[in-house]
Formats: C-alpha cells, structure tokens, sequence
C-alpha cells in the first residue's frame, strides 16, 4: 500500500522541438515505445489524484502503479501523447499554465506551439486529470504573497470555467517549492501537488511534495526501464542534483536580499 510509486515527467512531445523546449522534449516514436514496455511489464498508470486519495485513505492501487505527468501544455500532447495514452487505456495528468494556453487568457509566454483548450477539453475526456500549473509559469518561491496567490487563483478559475471542474492537482513550475507556497496551494482548494526531485514518490513526503523523475530526450528506453523500476535513479540524477543544491543557494541568497530591501522601504 505504501510502496513507493515512479511519477515520470514529461513536458513536450514533439518531432522537432525547438531550442527552448528540446532537452526536455521527449520524440514521439520514443514516447510510443516507452508506454509499449509500461504496457509489457504490468504497469497500471493511474492520475495525481487517483494516487494521493490512494495514500489518504490507505484504499489499495492497482498491481504496479506508475504516474505519467506532462507539464506546461505543449500542442504535442494532444497530437503526438493522446494516441498513444488511448492505445493502451492509460489514464495520465497534464499540468497547464494558463497563461501560455492559446485562446482568450494567453500571456504570450509560450515556449513553443501551444493547445489550445478545444484541445485541452479533448484531453479531459480520454482519462486525462487536468491540473494546475500557475498563470505565467513563474519561481512561485520568488514571488510576494498576493503575485503567489493570483498566479493560483487565477490558473484555478480559468480551468474551472473553461472545463466545468476545478483542478485538484498541481504542479510546481520548475520544482520550485517552499513551506510559504505550499501550504497556499493548499489554502487556494488543491488537494495535492508535485514537486521533481528526480526521486520515487513516497506517502512520506506527503500530498504536496510528492517527487517525479525525469524523462529527457537523451531518455534511452534501458534507463526508462530502470527509472520505472526504481533502479540507479541517484546515479542517473547525480549531475542534477548537485546542480539544483548549488542553485537552491543562489535563490535563497537573492530572497534574503530582497526581503532586506522591503524591510528598508
């Protein structure tokens, strides 16, 4: 029942990624043979949802549980993701920020081609749990308290009115987390988020820092089979997460900096 359970994190599927989103673009004939082995090897992918009222409630999963997660909003999900996912029957979660979704609530601040929310409700109705992502996809740990809680609100009523259902999941832009933005995800109504980490996500780590591995375009389907098994993911993530630590330091010297700043104005 507690067993920890891989939440893979994708972001872009697509052919011909552009710079922005290439490293972490996935080719849709690799997405097509990674889902085949989650097929093969008895995976049943539930949603964010599905798993975190699971770990609530102490209600059993099913037989070898796996999370396929997408973030941002990239039209390939729709084009190149959806096929696959309806193939097999797989259910998944898509994070959107709003804001970078074409149609009325646009920013402009897509990376690449965006869906558009015909395309999202399209996704809503093939077993796929609809999340938050923010607004404008910003550092939600760099952000004052009222930017932190209208880049939520505000991803949170645009789903709602555009999909008739209010997201119950979230996902943080970058990874990017702290006690201060969790505990306002949780204020502003969403029952559960994912943090990366690029570790198994376990009941321990509670609703809103469950992690979530990695899926690259450099993903070999060897290492994708490890991943999924929970098999050398420090090793694989090493560089990364000696990265994150360094960077984590700069961050919290610049918040320090600024609440410096604020406590002189």
């Amino acid at each position: 029942m507690n067993a920890p359970v891989p939440i893979l994190m994708y972001h872009s599927v697509a052919t011909a990624p552009n710079d922005a989103t290439r490293a972490l673009s996935v080719a849709p004939e690799a997405f097509a043979e990674q889902l085949t082995l989650l097929a093969d090897q008895g995976f049943t992918p539930v949603n964010t949802a599905t798993l975190a009222a699971s770990w609530r409630s102490g209600d059993p999963l099913p037989p070898r549980p796996v999370l396929i997660t997408f973030d941002d909003g990239y039209e390939g999900v729709h084009r190149h993701a959806l096929p696959v996912l309806a193939k097999h029957g797989f259910a998944s979660t898509l994070f959107v920020s709003t804001g970078w979704l074409r149609g009325a609530h646009d920013t402009g601040g897509g990376l690449d081609t965006m869906l558009d929310w015909d395309q999202v409700r399209a996704l809503a109705g093939e077993q796929v749990e609809i999340g938050g992502h923010s607004h404008t996809h910003p550092q939600l740990d760099q952000l004052d308290d009222d930017a932190l809680r209208f880049e939520l609100l505000r991803c949170k009523e645009i789903i709602a009115d555009e999909l008739g259902t209010r997201p119950a999941s979230f996902a943080y832009p970058y990874g990017y987390s702290s006690r201060r933005v969790r505990r306002t995800v949780r204020e502003t109504g969403f029952t559960q988020s994912l943090a990366v980490g690029n570790g198994l996500a376990r009941r321990r780590q509670g609703p809103y820092a469950l992690q979530r591995v990695t899926v690259r375009r450099t993903t070999g389907i060897e290492e994708f089979e490890r991943l999924v098994e929970g098999r050398a993911i420090a090793r694989n993530f090493a560089r990364d997460r000696v990265l994150t630590k360094g960077y984590a330091l700069i961050r919290r010297a610049r918040q320090v900096r600024r609440k410096a700043i604020r406590s002189r104005v």
